[in-house]
């Protein structure tokens, strides 16, 4: 991947396995979310391939990429990105209706979801009525809601205090073990690192074992 003439990536080949719980790390700039952005489908290589699972993404067009990330991936960001006119339920209910579920499903689903992750009673709240740790919860939930085999998160307790980001993790880590679920996460947080299963450094275009 190149920006401006730049190899951000040159030969990178990253191999993370079904189920693991993978932690990714690197100086600023080093091109992780770029990574992330790459597997998601959001952004395309300028050569070689990305597959996930059984899917080559590269061989997508963008409506095919948007499509399979919707239903096969969830992703979890260091901003929140809640809806602020959706209560909690209809944030976790939103993308289970974007890939097609009966809006009642979709709403049953989803409080399913919240109760199995203990955020049931949060569901009517808004996001202004949420703490920063409560509405990173609330985005760990939309983002398991439609059970995606593979979810990737950007530095996801940036901006909670030590605390509310233990807690994150753990809530995390824990639904995507439950689900079978492959967790890549971008983190400068040594306490985020020792609960990965494994650590890849982004160091100068090369991923190296952590």
């Amino acid at each position: 991947k190149r920006y401006g003439g730049r190899a951000v990536f040159d030969g990178l080949d990253p191999d993370v396995r079904s189920g693991e719980f993978v932690a990714l790390v690197g100086r600023s700039g080093a091109g992780k979310s770029t990574l992330l952005h790459l597997l998601s489908g959001i952004d395309v290589p300028d050569a070689g391939q990305v597959r996930v699972g059984d899917v080559e993404l590269t061989a997508l067009d963008e409506h095919q990429r948007t499509a399979l990330r919707r239903e096969r991936i969830g992703l979890v960001f260091q901003a929140y990105n809640l809806v602020p006119s959706l209560s909690a339920l209809d944030n976790v209910r939103l993308p289970m209706e974007l890939v097609g579920m009966p809006p009642a499903t979709a709403r049953r689903e989803a409080m399913a979801v919240l109760a199995a992750l203990g955020l049931a009673g949060l569901a009517d709240r808004f996001p202004e009525q949420l703490s920063g740790g409560e509405q990173q919860r609330i985005g760990v939930a939309r983002a398991l809601a439609h059970s995606p085999g593979l979810v990737l998160a950007d530095e996801p307790t940036g901006s909670l205090d030590l605390d509310n980001a233990g807690a994150v993790i753990d809530l995390l880590a824990a639904a995507c073990r439950q689900r079978g679920a492959t967790l890549l996460l971008v983190t400068h947080s040594q306490d985020v690192m020792d609960r990965a299963d494994r650590l890849l450094r982004l160091v100068d275009g090369r991923l190296e074992p952590g």
